[in-house]
């Protein structure tokens, strides 16, 4: 799903459901970093000079992962792979491991939702208590519920700063669905719902789609 499509929440959650591990590779990262492993190591020269990690490294950190005992029955990826590269790369280095993508989740979200989403926190100036506008607003306007201070928007939260996000951003999600899509395990679902009427769709696409092989 793109930025804002309630992929973050949703992973867990599956995973909970489904008796799967979650594997995030934000997650993997920081694990892996503190654990000083040799990849932990490799992916620090890149993320202290504000580099991206190469996708070798990323998959391999993945791949590593997955071979964990609680991996073995299998996993849900959260917010990877994110262009084609990565899920072709993917493929190649499951394939080495005699596995497999069997399904793909996909929370479609129409682009002016997520925008709406994404633009529309506030922060309190005092303790930084956080505000959205659709989904969480404040008794008051402007004024944090909790200490008075009135709210700002930061730059990042911005409409306009948001929008050239997410132009940049979907393209390659859409390179990703169409990648899945062309394998015949993209599972798509209507992300414009309450968070519990997501995850019902989303275990009930699944359980469909894996019942069918």
């Amino acid at each position: 799903g793109a930025p804002g499509a309630g992929k973050g929440t949703q992973a867990p959650l599956l995973a909970q459901r489904l008796g799967l591990a979650h594997i995030s590779t934000g997650d993997l990262f920081r694990d892996a970093i503190k654990a000083d492993s040799p990849l932990g190591r490799e992916a620090k020269t890149y993320m202290d000079r504000g580099a991206l990690v190469p996708d070798d490294i990323t998959i391999g950190m993945v791949v590593e992962r997955l071979r964990r005992p609680d991996a073995i029955p299998g996993a849900i990826l959260d917010g990877f792979p994110r262009n084609a590269p990565q899920a072709d790369a993917l493929d190649r280095a499951l394939a080495a491991e005699d596995g497999r993508v069997v399904l793909a989740p996909y929370i479609e979200v129409p682009p002016e939702m997520l925008l709406r989403r994404l633009s529309g926190r506030w922060i309190c100036r005092a303790h930084s208590h956080s505000y959205h506008e659709i989904f969480n607003p404040p008794a008051v306007a402007g004024i944090c519920d909790e200490d008075g201070s009135p709210l700002y928007q930061r730059d990042d939260d911005k409409p306009d700063i948001i929008a050239a996000r997410l132009e940049r951003q979907l393209p390659p999600l859409h390179d990703v669905v169409e990648h899945y899509r062309r394998a015949g395990v993209l599972v798509a679902v209507d992300g414009d719902q309450p968070v519990d009427a997501v995850t019902d769709a989303l275990l009930e696409r699944l359980v469909a789609a894996g019942e069918r092989g």
